[in-house]
């Protein structure tokens, strides 16, 4: 979760667990498992997930980490508690296989408006202008291996969870003709899937990088890329004739990073850098792999 975020999970977390065994098929086909997993929670459904760092008046508590080997996973009920009356409130999520989070247990805290509650959200040129969204990729560091420890760039699991979404979205209106996108970004994630599983030889259908502002000229395009406001969750929405383009919503940022790409600041072409010239910004990310446009499953297991 972003910093300033939140969301609520509508699936139950958190003990008692059952095991697989122990389930009703059907019980089991309503909450949308048809396959058997380790165990199924019968927590309370309805978790309100921030980001660790918005977590106040919070203290951990060490007994209740849980069975992770290398960290905290909330399988085993909550492991943060109130700081002023010492209930257990929430969960932290914290090992390498997880994202990290906190999960605010539904049964011991309530919702209640922020002062700026009633503030109006931005608006998409405030947005495009803050340009507050994670990158699509993210640096990662490994440890224990025996030529020590290094780092290397890999696709964030937000990019990949929205690549996957947006696929299912660019398959369905491609109406089984080809699919093109525009170059850049949008063309590495999705280019090669959409090859990959379209036929060839027939017209192809156009998908371009909506934006606010420009709605005439997409009015020609067949597949509109549009943003999903962070604040609302509402899609934006072009007038005129391009409204009547199939249109694939995508998180803001994932359509951030796209749309408006950060140019590689100038290095020098040859050579070392100049002397007494210093950089702190990382190097070009170099990926170990191509996106693929599947989405990264993530599950939570009980330990």
């Amino acid at each position: 979760m972003e910093s300033g975020t939140f969301a609520v999970d509508p699936e139950p977390w958190g003990p008692p667990w059952r095991r697989w065994e122990e389930n009703d098929p059907d019980e089991a086909a309503a909450r949308g498992i048809y396959a058997p997993v380790y165990a199924l929670s019968d927590g309370a459904a309805g978790a309100t997930v921030i980001a660790p760092g918005d977590a106040r008046g919070t203290l951990l508590i060490p007994e209740e980490r849980g069975g992770a080997c290398r960290g905290l996973d909330g399988a085993g009920g909550p492991n943060m508690a109130c700081e002023a009356c010492g209930l257990p409130v929430a969960s932290r999520i914290d090992v390498f296989s997880l994202w990290q989070a906190v999960c605010l247990a539904p049964n011991a805290v309530r919702r209640l408006p922020a002062d700026d509650a009633d503030a109006a959200p931005l608006s998409w040129a405030e947005l495009t202008a803050e340009r507050n969204s994670a990158p699509p990729f993210e640096p990662i560091t490994t440890w224990g291996s025996r030529l020590g420890s290094n780092h290397y760039w890999s696709w964030s699991p937000q990019c990949e969870a929205a690549a996957g979404r947006a696929l299912a979205h660019l398959l369905t209106a491609s109406e089984g003709r080809p699919v093109t996108v525009p170059d850049g970004l949008s063309e590495e994630v999705f280019q090669r899937t959409l090859d990959a599983l379209l036929p060839a030889g027939l017209p192809a259908r156009c998908a371009v990088l909506a934006r606010p502002g420009r709605a005439a000229l997409d009015a020609y395009a067949d597949i509109l890329l549009v943003p999903a406001h962070p604040q609302t969750g509402e899609t934006w929405t072009p007038a005129g004739p391009a409204a009547s383009a199939y249109q694939v919503p995508l998180p803001f940022g994932a359509w951030l990073w796209p749309a408006f790409p950060e140019p590689y600041l100038p290095v020098p072409a040859s050579g070392g850098m100049p002397d007494g010239v210093f950089r702190d910004n990382p190097p070009a990310p170099c990926l170990r792999h191509g996106r693929r446009g599947s989405p990264s499953g993530r599950s939570r297991t009980p330990a």
